[in-house]
């Protein structure tokens, strides 16, 4: 059985962080050509490298042809920061105390 996925205790470097500062900025590609190498519109990269949108299993798989990843990469960074925050949400603390667990 797999280990239990470890939250780190600060934020994780966010999917836009990581495209901009170890792939686009390094490599020298701006969004636009990142959009057109992965076959999507400029927005969609845009909102990615801008925290705005999530990386979806399709989305990986694109990220991971063009910049020589893996999938597994992208969704594994997604997963860790969307675990992160949700663990820091108010909201949720609040949610979490009210749930009723349905079994023992």
């Amino acid at each position: 059985m797999a280990d239990k996925l470890q939250i780190p205790a600060h934020q994780p470097t966010s999917v836009g962080a990581m495209l901009k500062e170890e792939f686009l900025s390094p490599m020298g590609i701006s969004q636009g050509e990142l959009a057109k190498a992965m076959g999507v519109g400029r927005k969609t990269v845009n909102e990615l490298c801008g925290n705005r949108r999530g990386v979806t299993a399709e989305t990986a798989f694109l990220l991971a042809k063009v910049l020589g990843t893996s999938p597994e990469f992208w969704l594994n960074l997604q997963l860790l920061n969307d675990l992160w925050i949700a663990q820091h949400s108010e909201v949720l603390k609040e949610k979490l105390a009210k749930a009723q667990p349905l079994a023992a």
